[in-house]
C-alpha cells in the first residue's frame, strides 16, 4: 500500500469510527495541576466460546499556558480457547513547550512489548517542532514534525529489510497531527495520527492511529470505547502488517 494511500485510508477511518469507537481522554486545563484518568474494560464468555479480555489504561497530564507534559500506560490482554490473542503493553510520554504563540518544540519517549507481533521490546525517542493550527477553550489542532530513533528486540529472529535479525534499530522521521474537540458539555473527541518513515531503509514506514470519545456520566465517571490501529510495512516473516484494537469500558477521572 503506497504511503499516501495509507494516510488517506487511516484518516478516513478516524473520521468514520471516532463517533462510536474511542478512548477516554484526560482533562487538559492550563493551570499547572496534574490530572489523571484510569480506564478499565473486560469481557468474559464461557460454554461453547471460552474467551476473555482485559484492558487497562492510565493517563496523566499537566498543562500551563506555555507547556504540556503527558504520559500514558496501557495493558491489553485477551485469550480465546486458552490461547492468547492479544498480549500488548506500552508506556509513553511527551513534553511540549511553546517557543512562540504559534510554534512549539517537543520531546517524546515510548516503550512497547507485543509478543504476538514478535516484539520483545521496542524503545523509541523523538524530538522536533510543531505548530498550533488553532487553540481555544473547546480544544486544539496541532501539526508536528521531527526525527526519532527506534530500536526493536524480537522474540524470534525474523527477516527485516532482507536480513534475518534478532534486533533492529533505525532513524525515523516523525510526522504527526493531533486534535481534541469538545462536542457537547459532556462529550469530548480526540484523535492522533503519526507516520514514521524509515530513514535507514527507504520505502519502509510505520503508522499509528488513535481516536478517542469520552461521554461523561458524572463529573468523575465516563463511558468510553477504543479504536487503535498500528501499521508496519515490514513487520517480519509471517506477520500481518496491520493490527487493530477495539476496546469499550468505564473511565474514572482524578482532577
Amino acid at each position: 500500500m503506497p504511503c499516501r494511500s495509507l494516510i488517506v485510508t487511516l484518516t478516513s477511518a478516524a473520521a468514520l469510527f471516532a463517533p462510536a469507537l474511542s478512548q477516554a481522554q484526560v482533562t487538559l486545563e492550563p493551570d499547572g495541576r496534574w490530572r489523571y484518568l484510569l480506564t478499565a474494560g473486560a469481557n468474559v464468555s464461557s460454554g461453547n466460546n471460552d474467551a476473555g479480555s482485559l484492558n487497562l489504561a492510565v493517563e496523566g497530564a499537566q498543562q500551563t499556558p506555555y507547556d504540556k507534559w503527558t504520559w500514558g500506560a496501557k495493558a491489553d490482554h485477551a485469550r480465546s480457547a486458552g490461547v492468547a490473542t492479544t498480549d500488548r503493553y506500552g508506556l509513553r510520554t511527551q513534553y511540549n513547550r511553546d517557543i512562540s504563540p504559534d510554534w512549539f518544540g517537543f520531546g517524546s519517549g515510548e516503550t512497547l512489548r507485543d509478543k504476538l507481533a514478535n516484539i520483545a521490546a521496542r524503545y523509541s525517542v523523538a524530538s522536533g517542532v510543531g505548530r498550533h493550527m488553532w487553540r481555544e477553550g473547546g480544544g486544539f489542532f496541532d501539526l508536528s514534525a521531527g526525527v526519532g530513533y527506534s530500536h526493536d528486540r524480537f522474540v524470534e529472529p525474523t527477516d527485516v529489510a532482507g536480513t534475518m535479525r534478532d534486533k533492529y534499530g533505525r532513524v525515523e522521521l516523525v510526522l504527526a497531527e493531533e486534535s481534541s474537540h469538545r462536542l457537547t458539555a459532556t462529550t469530548s473527541l480526540r484523535q492522533k495520527f503519526t507516520l514514521y518513515p524509515n530513514l535507514r531503509d527507504s520505502g519502509k514506514y510505520r503508522a499509528a492511529l488513535d481516536t478517542g470519545l469520552t461521554v461523561a456520566m458524572t463529573p468523575t465517571i465516563n463511558l468510553s470505547a477504543g479504536l487503535s490501529y498500528r501499521y508496519d510495512s515490514d513487520p517480519g516473516t509471517n506477520l500481518e502488517k496491520g493490527d487493530a484494537t477495539f476496546v469499550t469500558g468505564v473511565s474514572m477521572r482524578f482532577d
